[in-house]
């Protein structure tokens, strides 16, 4: 009951004001010339704040979808998940190739980093969440998370890079076809919040900039006869590693 009160208050006030003022004015045979502009008045401001308040009703909707997608990324993606990219990268230990550990552990050492900055960000998430304040750094929110994905994104097309390149277990590369399904799944519930709150929020983020992954097939042996003595090497920054 109380529900529906707060709707009618909400959304058909503008009607019922300017059906009360209509019969008024019929009743007591007002003029038509000082009604009618007050009529037409009511009217504008009905629909101005209409349109408003469907906005900020979007944009309450598109703010709860990105709270929840952070969240979820940070359940699924991050820290001893089975289908974080850290740890598929670190089953790469069970591979009979040194150059591949010293990448690993190279991007161990990053991800203590980055889990420690998300972590963060999804304790101020949750703080400004409590205190009503979320609202009102949507924007900053907004840049960081997609930062952080960005950052993400970027140990996922190393170890892509590297397992086309280099000979690892179908195992391996099952986990990370899984993986791949998912966060594509996510990537694309995300392109779809930003281009929301592009609409409502005049962010300045673009749908595209979350790239999907592409799955993984085995990589034959090469025949020792066939090897060009093309060997991996390892870069020296970002952990990167390339033929």
């Amino acid at each position: 009951m109380v529900r529906i009160f707060n709707i009618i208050v909400t959304w058909g006030w503008c009607p019922i004001l300017i059906t009360v003022l209509a019969l008024l004015g019929v009743v007591y045979q007002w003029p038509m010339e000082l009604v009618a502009p007050v009529l037409g008045v009511v009217l504008v401001i009905g629909l101005v704040v209409a349109v408003i308040s469907a906005r900020e009703q979007q944009l309450e909707r598109s703010s709860q979808r990105l709270k929840q997608l952070a969240g979820y990324f940070n359940r699924r993606f991050m820290g001893s998940s089975s289908l974080s990219i850290f740890t598929i990268i670190d089953t790469l230990y069970n591979v009979d190739n040194p150059q591949l550990w010293d990448w690993a552990r190279a991007c161990d050492m990053s991800q203590r980093v980055f889990n420690t900055w998300y972590n963060a960000f999804i304790d101020r998430l949750e703080s400004d969440t409590r205190t009503g304040r979320f609202s009102i750094y949507l924007r900053i929110y907004l840049n960081e998370f997609w930062s952080a994905n960005n950052l993400y994104y970027e140990f996922i097309e190393q170890f892509h890079d590297i397992a086309e390149k280099v000979e690892i277990p179908v195992s391996i590369i099952d986990q990370f076809n899984r993986f791949a399904m998912e966060y594509n799944t996510f990537a694309g519930s995300f392109q779809e919040t930003i281009a929301e709150l592009k609409r409502v929020a005049r962010t300045e983020i673009e749908p595209p900039s979350v790239k999907m992954v592409s799955e993984l097939v085995a990589v034959k042996p090469v025949p020792k006869s066939q090897d060009r003595e093309a060997k991996p090497t390892r870069t020296t920054q970002g952990g990167g590693y390339y033929m």
